[in-house]
């Protein structure tokens, strides 16, 4: 049996806010899998190596770490699920139906689906779940509750639960596909202390592998799960352990020394030495994904509210070079927020800059930018023009934040780097606005509405971090 390790890489692009596209990557974008000519005998022990350490195995506390995030995925399972074309489809659901107003969405429930103890799963879970999301002390991300608080949940019988909007909201049935929780297993358990029970260590769901008693992660460095038998007979193996790195040299030493079978991801920074491990072989896949250079044009910005220094700063950015020089071939120049996959892509929309260093200078001499002799960062009125990049502290990330920041030197640009230690800490200077451009990895919704991302609305209570307001767009 040979080792093989797939990697799959990010192909999208750096987009700029206001239709500026740049260039698509991601951090973690590579899986290894064994591959194999005759068919798997049963049993034997799997070792994937990842990044980071797991602390909520829960699918309400998951967001903000990837690594939660992909141990949810394997315990847990949703309402609906995403299929192999991107479409939802059912889960633990067998069949819903909604109302032609668009208020009410109707879910009857499998009746073969149990938890990993054997309980049935019943509409009583399903409220469970989305009413912990629902409480204003939900500790979880507030961008994943704010939907639930608007939201009825009514029980109609053990099998069917009827969730009743005040509005329509077409990407409704995407926000079901989060994992659902079992009520009988966390009896008497509030919103306010749902971080801190021993569920979030030792969690039961419903998915296709379950987590092993009695272990600490977080001291042994793994976390060892095996196939849940009830729901997914199908699955051979019989251990699957995932074993934490604190950073991916110390992982890619441990593959290279055959301790673990897989690596969860490389980056593409890390790129040329993977290819260099012997009995090596590397698989490329898109993903959809991109990452964006965010404006901020609320008043706390600094000279990128105008928008002749934004388009001078799309015309001083070569997307081709840092495609070629940070992320080694893996990405394509991309226009405009919607991946060329999604319906509602048109390409014909949207406004390209291709690389023009004289059209950046004109623009930015146009707008009282000026470059003093013998200096090398523009002024305007004694302000100098230096902006505050703002980004997570992750090898590729880093190495874009410098290229980028050198492209725009040429034009008389200065960058300072605010690298934020987390998503928590990313998304806290975000709501702050404590930037002036910030880089940013998007994973656009299946359904291409874009309006917590762009509306009026959405500048509070939203993610329109960069403050665009226009009333047509929303």
């Amino acid at each position: 049996m040979k080792l093989n390790l797939r990697w799959q890489l990010l192909l999208a692009v750096l987009g700029f806010i206001l239709i500026l596209a740049l260039l698509s990557y991601q951090e973690q974008v590579q899986s290894v899998s064994y591959c194999t000519i005759t068919e798997p005998a049963p049993g034997g022990t799997f070792v994937e190596g990842v990044v980071g350490a797991p602390r909520f195995l829960n699918p309400l506390l998951s967001d903000s770490n990837p690594v939660d995030q992909q141990l949810v995925s394997l315990i847990f399972d949703g309402l609906t699920r995403y299929d192999e074309n991107g479409r939802i489809a059912p889960a633990l659901a067998q069949s819903w139906q909604v109302s032609d107003d668009g208020l009410t969405v109707t879910f009857t429930l499998r009746d073969d689906a149990v938890w990993q103890d054997g309980e049935p799963v019943t509409a009583n879970d399903v409220a469970f779940t989305y009413g912990l999301m629902a409480d204003p002390a939900f500790p979880g991300t507030t961008s994943a509750a704010r939907l639930w608080q608007s939201v009825t949940i009514n029980v109609l019988d053990a099998q069917t639960v009827q969730f009743v909007l005040t509005e329509p909201y077409s990407p409704f049935l995407q926000a079901t596909t989060r994992g659902i929780l079992p009520a009988h297993r966390l009896e008497g358990v509030t919103a306010v202390t749902l971080a801190d029970h021993p569920f979030n260590q030792s969690p039961v769901g419903t998915g296709p592998f379950m987590v092993q008693a009695n272990q600490n992660p977080q001291l042994t460095g793994s976390l060892t799960l095996t196939p849940n038998p009830l729901n997914w007979p199908q699955i051979k193996i019989a251990n699957l352990e995932m074993r934490f790195f604190a950073d991916e040299t110390s992982l890619l030493a441990a593959y290279a020394a055959g301790e673990v079978h897989a690596i969860d991801s490389v980056s593409p920074t890390m790129l040329p030495e993977v290819a260099a491990l012997p009995e090596t072989r590397l698989f490329t896949a898109t993903v959809p994904r991109y990452t964006e250079l965010l404006f901020n044009v609320s008043e706390t910005g600094v000279a990128v509210p105008q928008l002749a220094v934004r388009q001078a700063l799309a015309y001083a950015l070569d997307r081709e070079q840092l495609v070629d020089a940070v992320l080694h071939g893996q990405g394509v120049p991309l226009e405009g927020p919607y991946l060329p996959s999604s319906w509602a892509y048109n390409a014909s929309l949207m406004t390209r800059y291709t690389p023009d260093l004289a059209a950046a200078q004109g623009l930015l001499d146009g707008d009282g930018w000026l470059l003093p002799e013998g200096q090398s960062v523009r002024q305007r009125d004694e302000e100098t023009l230096t902006l505050r990049l703002l980004l997570l502290d992750k090898p590729t990330d880093r190495a874009l934040a410098e290229a980028i920041a050198a492209q725009w030197s040429q034009v008389g640009v200065a960058v300072t780097q605010t690298r934020a230690a987390s998503l928590d800490e990313l998304r806290a200077a975000l709501a702050s606005r404590e930037f002036d451009v910030a880089l940013l990895q998007i994973a656009p919704p299946a359904d291409p509405d874009l309006y917590d991302f762009w509306s009026q609305e959405a500048i509070i209570r939203g993610q329109n971090y960069g403050a665009w307001n226009n009333r047509r767009a929303s």
